[in-house]
């Protein structure tokens, strides 16, 4: 307020100065009056935001029939008597660290889907591996369906037995050419949230992470887990130095054609 540093808002928390005793600066600027509007690029941030007021069942109603008018395909919400609706949502899947699955389960069928059979039960053995990054997985689900549910139902369906607890799921918002996140919580209603912001991606959409709590808590994998990641790191490093020796070996070759041609020339 008083030496007149200037940082952008999101940078405020990172900003140690040795300020003056008050009174020896030449400006008296308030806090806020130092901080720049956040950058225009493309950048990730974590916000929180007030929960709306619950909506009455007629404003559920209301904002069912203004949803389901902008809605393009066939994926409609649908009002039920109890006061209860169900719809559908997308969720991305931005796994940067492999999942576990059982080893050697065929593809699940319609008929274990309709008895609600579990596959990953019938094998003790385990393998890990990358899903596709930004996957994308669509859910039916209910106005009563938590993001503790939605989490544990997408695991299921790629057939991961890791816990649970080990991922969660963001609502991801565009604003002012800015990529924003927000934590869910467990307790959280996917389908409201969807039906407040309308069916438009673009505006709200939902995206399965790891639970990034700080530092890793190796204690939460098992000893399989962990023997995974170190073959899969190791196989990651042995491809980066192949991929530096190939990048060096032709910029070699190319110095040693150039000395060639060059030998044959005056001067």
């Amino acid at each position: 307020a008083d030496c007149r540093y200037t940082c952008h808002q999101e940078c405020r928390s990172l900003i140690q100065l040795d300020c003056r005793p008050p009174g020896q600066c030449q400006s008296q600027l308030s806090p806020e009056s130092t901080l720049l509007p956040p950058c225009s690029q493309n950048v990730t941030q974590t916000v929180e935001e007030e929960k709306p007021e619950p909506l009455t069942l007629q404003e559920i109603k209301q904002k069912i029939e203004k949803y389901n008018a902008k809605v393009r395909n066939c994926l409609l919400m649908k009002l039920n008597e109890d006061g209860t609706y169900t719809g559908f949502i997308k969720v991305h899947l931005k796994l940067r660290r492999p999942v576990t699955v059982p080893a050697g389960i065929r593809p699940q069928s319609i008929y274990d889907a309709l008895k609600e059979v579990n596959l990953a039960e019938m094998t003790d053995k385990r393998t890990s591996f990358y899903l596709p990054l930004d996957a994308i997985k669509q859910l039916h689900i209910s106005s009563t369906t938590t993001v503790s549910e939605v989490i544990q139902g997408l695991l299921k369906k790629f057939m991961v037995v890791d816990n649970p607890q080990k991922f969660a799921l963001f609502k991801e918002m565009r604003k002012d050419g800015q990529v924003l996140f927000q934590k869910l919580p467990l307790t959280e209603y996917p389908l409201y949230l969807r039906l407040l912001a309308g069916p438009n991606t673009d505006v709200l959409s939902f995206v399965l992470k790891e639970n990034e709590t700080g530092e890793v808590e190796w204690d939460a994998f098992s000893i399989p887990e962990l023997q995974n990641f170190l073959m899969i790191l190791d196989k990651e490093e042995k491809d980066k130095i192949q991929q530096v020796q190939r990048k060096y070996e032709k910029f070699k070759q190319r110095l040693q054609e150039t000395l060639k041609e060059a030998r044959g020339k005056p001067g």
